[in-house]
């Protein structure tokens, strides 16, 4: 078995025990890299985790509510005094509440920036205080091409992804100097337990624009999320990577 490019770092990913978090999880630990997921919900990261570690990975759970800094906070530190050390932020914890904007509430609007762009800001904050202590990090931020083009519809999640993409541009300004790389991702039309909910017809809407001519497997996130992770993209930072089919061209 060769050399595994994450052999001894240590990742965070929010979202972690489901769908595309649990993925990008898999990818991680496949290539080295000692897991701690983050879920809302305990039960959920604990079942993830127990069977990452089945696989003879090493897997932490933890349970918390991105929107809250002191659960951040607390989570990351949980992670910090277990390991010695924080090398990699994933943000992927992310919700959507869609909408018309004239039907859309108060609530659905706060919640869904709460959730996709103050959690990417609560646990950014208290993953750069370590990764600066050690000059080195990487962070990579999950965005969406509805970030970079609205939609009909989502025009909370268009924003808070779009809020998501200017963070992971100041987050790569201000920490550059420390030796720390942000980068986010744009995925487009990815088939998950979230994605399948939608109605036959809007899928089908997607997959006509899709050059390729099929919806994304959250495999195709991890890998990229994986490079952005490892050293070859160490000169690599303040991007976004469109992950889509070639739905966006820009």
């Amino acid at each position: 078995m060769g050399c595994k490019k994450l052999e001894g770092r240590v990742a965070l990913v929010t979202g972690g025990a489901r769908g595309i978090g649990r993925a990008i999880c898999e990818k991680l630990a496949a290539e080295g890299a000692t897991v701690a997921m983050v879920d809302i919900l305990l039960d959920v990261a604990e079942k993830t985790a127990a069977e990452f570690k089945a696989q003879g990975y090493e897997a932490m759970a933890i349970a918390a509510n991105v929107a809250k800094p002191e659960e951040a906070e607390a989570a990351v530190k949980a992670v910090v005094d277990k390991y010695g050390k924080l090398d990699i932020l994933v943000n992927n914890a992310g919700i959507t509440r869609d909408t018309l904007m004239m039907k859309m509430t108060e609530q659905d609007w706060d919640m869904v920036l709460a959730v996709n762009l103050k959690g990417t800001f609560n646990f950014t904050k208290a993953a750069t205080r370590y990764m600066m202590k050690a000059r080195y990090g990487k962070i990579v931020n999950i965005a969406s091409v509805v970030g970079r083009m609205g939609n009909a519809g989502q025009a909370n999640y268009s924003a808070s992804k779009a809020g998501v993409i200017g963070l992971t541009k100041t987050t790569a300004r201000e920490f550059g100097s420390r030796n720390i790389c942000a980068n986010a991702i744009a995925p487009g039309y990815i088939i998950t337990d979230m994605t399948e909910k939608l109605p036959q017809a809007a899928r089908d809407a997607f997959l006509v624009n899709i050059p390729l001519k099929r919806g994304g497997k959250p495999e195709d996130v991890a890998n990229v999320v994986c490079f952005l992770c490892g050293p070859e993209s160490d000169y690599v930072t303040g991007q976004v990577l469109n992950v889509d089919g070639g739905f966006l061209m820009s």
